[in-house]
């Protein structure tokens, strides 16, 4: 059975880090790409990182210069830093297998439309709160 679990989130002031856990189960991670998106309260899904499988890592201007998207196969976990931090990194965060159609230039990249049956697989979250 495929599972994720999502975590390392937590509330932290603005300018802090995090470092969130993806651990997967039931297939091999790094045979696939991985996806993190998250979503605000009364937002929509907003596409955040990705890494192929052969290691690519893809970022969002949002988060551009400011994250790490890395995996670690002998844990079979996926990662990803968040470094100053700001108030609108404040979402709840998921991790899946796959990675949406990108339009890449300049250093970052943009999704079209995320919507939660683009992936086949999803994790529970991990809430991540910036505040002062």
């Amino acid at each position: 059975e495929v599972q994720l679990v999502e975590s390392g989130g937590g509330l932290v002031q603005p300018g802090g880090s995090l470092r969130l856990s993806c651990a997967a189960s039931g297939f091999t991670l790094s045979s696939y790409a991985m996806t993190w998106v998250r979503q605000a309260p009364g937002k929509e899904l907003e596409w955040v990182s990705s890494i192929n499988s052969g290691g690519t890592p893809y970022y969002a201007e949002s988060v551009k210069d400011r994250s790490t998207i890395s995996r670690d196969n002998a844990k079979n976990t996926l990662y990803l830093q968040l470094n100053r931090l700001k108030t609108e990194d404040t979402a709840m965060y998921y991790c899946a297998k796959d990675k949406p159609p990108l339009y890449c230039s300049g250093g970052y990249c943009k999704s079209g439309v995320i919507r939660g049956d683009m992936f086949g697989n999803w994790g529970q979250g991990t809430q991540v709160t910036v505040s002062s």
